[in-house]
């Protein structure tokens, strides 16, 4: 197990401007972290990964674990040691739990790095999404959500947030700031969440100073302009505005 280091593979931009095949399997990916987010095969629902194990929300937000064989286009992930824990109380909204999570991390001079983070809590409210998988090239994830997003609410649910910082500098490789995924107590909901009202949680945070990319090997991925697509459509995939 290697400490302080994000295992991403591929990048944001290449997933957005629609490159979605197979780069390593599930199996491999369990190799270099235990939690993390990301997505699936032709973008085939979200990624939860928690205490070493791979799970997937569907479109209607019903989860099932993931075998080893499974491919990952894309997804950011590390081994989670929790060296920073701290309680929290009534948070309102997603916007105030990155406002307290921002200040947390400058506390710790981390504004300019990575961390991964772990949320266990009870919400009185998840607003998530998720999508059916959509098998083409080319096609910018903006797109292909417009066709395959669904959107949805848990109301009164235990689960964790995995959480997920990238510093400004870093934009194309991953989406600047939080990225938020949920999965239930129970391993049966979860999503990418887009707002959220929270009654109490657990917070465990890590550092993260170093990063290793898997960029995909075969030559298509080399058809891809990785700087054509604007900060303001990551945002708006990010966001679902």
């Amino acid at each position: 197990m290697t400490e302080d280091k994000m295992f991403q593979v591929s990048t944001l931009q290449a997933l957005a401007l629609g490159y979605s095949k197979t780069v390593i399997t599930v199996g491999e990916l369990l190799k270099h972290g235990d939690t993390g987010l990301g997505t699936f095969e032709d973008v085939n629902g979200e990624m939860l990964l928690t205490e070493g194990h791979c799970f997937r929300a569907d479109q209607s937000g019903n989860v099932v674990e993931m075998p080893d064989d499974t491919g990952v286009p894309f997804t950011s992930v590390a081994f989670l040691t929790g060296k920073r824990k701290f309680e929290l109380g009534a948070v309102s909204g997603i916007e105030e739990l990155k406002t307290i999570l921002d200040n947390r991390i400058e506390e710790d001079f981390g504004l300019n790095s990575m961390h991964m983070v772990r949320i266990d809590g009870d919400f009185e409210k998840i607003s998530a999404r998720s999508e059916a998988p959509y098998k083409s090239h080319h096609v910018t994830l903006k797109e292909i959500l417009k066709t395959n997003q669904e959107e949805f609410y848990f109301n009164d649910i235990k689960g964790s947030l995995i959480c997920v910082y990238y510093p400004d500098y870093m934009d194309g490789i991953n989406a600047p700031g939080w990225h938020l995924h949920f999965v239930s107590d129970d391993r049966k909901k979860g999503g990418h969440v887009f707002d959220l009202v929270m009654k109490r949680g657990t917070v465990l945070m890590d550092k993260l100073n170093r990063i290793e990319i898997q960029f995909p090997k075969e030559a298509a991925f080399d058809t891809y302009s990785l700087k054509s697509l604007a900060k303001e459509e990551i945002k708006e995939v990010e966001q679902g505005k």
